[in-house]
């Protein structure tokens, strides 16, 4: 741990003498492997030119192990280096990438301390030779995309139902077949008109205007495409020429591009009204596919009878609303309000004379129960009995009596004579 203290101090001063520092305490410095390799790694890392750089050589001992990263080896005539690409930037080259290849990889040098090797950290690659294309590809769109060749208001749209289609490619590729079998199964009503034209080489790019202008000026289809397979940077230079991007931009045709694989740009998808990723792709661009068009029709075909259901069905609901509005103007429509009118008059007053006859019989009969509260007979009934003097009054206290005397004392069943015989009052009586 010392000794790659004193490394990394030795290589953020700037590399002083190493040997030299360590040789001061009289003996010569033992380093570890994992010290040497991690010294030999800052001192690589710290170099920017290594840190971006672009290395050119051929592919070999291509290797894409199931963690989805990349080893290879890129090696020319004299001498070769390892190189790991990283499983991001392996997922975008695997279909790219083969062996035998010649390449131009770009990426940074670092030390594999592990294994004690330098090897390429690879980010990207092309074909060797195309940095020079590119550069060339670059400046032109530059060029012609500030003219304004390349503006979205530029572009025009392409016709749903072409009669004509007229297609700029080589007859003998392969990418002529698709797009005819694509536009015959898709459309079979539209014609096809080949305009052949090399798509690659010196004589290509006069072919191609030579093509589109046949198009323009005799056949006047009602969409042009122009298109090819893939290929390298090189292969589809055409595409590219100056001279075919302008005329693409002027055909008085819409023109659709489907030059390449998806991946693959020229200044042809530039200037053209639509950029498909394929030649196929171009020919589903430049026509419908009857299937999704009888499809669209039944839908269509739906959507009528539904609408006609709905007007009808409208159309009903107001003859109804109307005739609700003349049976509410007519005299008859009066005479029955009227009548429920007083029906329920009726059943109003019969509810009130039957609630009003409720609270009587309610009021008769909580008086017929105070009076029979207040009746004495009832009193006799639970067991008491009324006292009457010799006078016929009511004797209510033992005070009203006197000894001897004779009184009544009246039951609920009848009445017995007696005679005080004994007067007895409570404490609290007179």
């Amino acid at each position: 741990m010392q000794n790659w203290t004193r490394i990394d101090s030795a290589v953020q001063s700037g590399y002083p003498n190493l040997m030299e520092e360590n040789f001061l305490n009289g003996q010569p410095p033992v380093y570890s492997v994992s010290d040497l390799n991690a010294y030999i790694r800052a001192l690589l890392e710290s170099n920017e030119n290594l840190m971006d750089i672009w290395v050119s050589g051929e592919i070999s001992n291509l290797s894409t192990p199931s963690s989805g990263h990349m080893y290879f080896t890129l090696k020319d005539s004299q001498a070769s280096i390892r190189c790991v690409a990283w499983r991001e930037n392996a997922r975008r080259l695997k279909d790219f990438m083969r062996d035998g290849l010649a390449v131009e990889a770009h990426g940074y040098v670092s030390v594999y301390e592990q294994g004690g090797q330098y090897q390429l950290y690879m980010d990207t690659a092309r074909p060797a030779g195309e940095g020079r294309l590119y550069q060339e590809f670059l400046h032109l769109k530059a060029e012609l995309e500030a003219e304004g060749l390349f503006d979205e208001a530029r572009k025009r749209p392409i016709p749903r139902f072409p009669s004509v289609i007229g297609v700029v490619t080589s007859p003998t590729g392969a990418a002529f077949q698709d797009m005819l079998n694509t536009l015959r199964s898709r459309y079979p009503p539209a014609k096809v008109v080949l305009a052949p034209a090399a798509v690659q080489g010196e004589a290509a790019p006069g072919q191609i205007i030579g093509a589109l202008d046949l198009l323009n000026q005799q056949v006047k289809p009602d969409v042009i495409i122009i298109g090819r397979g893939g290929g390298s940077l090189e292969d589809l230079w055409a595409f590219n020429d100056e001279a075919v991007v302008r005329a693409i931009a002027d055909s008085e045709v819409p023109v659709i591009s489907g030059v390449g694989h998806e991946t693959d740009f020229t200044l042809t998808d530039f200037a053209a009204d639509v950029r498909a990723p394929t030649p196929t792709g171009a020919a589903v661009a430049a026509a419908p596919d009857i299937v999704d068009l009888a499809a669209e029709l039944r839908g269509w075909e739906m959507h009528l009878a539904q609408v006609a259901i709905d007007t009808i069905t409208e159309k009903r609901s107001r003859l109804e609303e109307d005739a609700s509005r003349l049976e509410y103007l007519s005299p008859v429509w009066r005479i029955r309000q009227n009548i429920q009118r007083m029906d329920e008059i009726e059943s109003r007053i019969k509810l009130a004379l039957r609630g009003r006859l409720r609270a009587e019989n309610s009021r008769l009969n909580a008086m017929k129960n105070t009076l029979l509260a207040l009746d004495p007979a009832g009193i006799l009934k639970r067991g008491y009995a009324l006292i009457i003097d010799e006078d016929g009054k009511l004797v209510s206290a033992a005070g009203q009596v006197q000894l001897g005397q004779l009184v009544d004392i009246r039951l609920k069943d009848g009445t017995l004579g007696s005679e005080v015989r004994r007067i007895s009052l409570d404490e609290k009586g007179d």
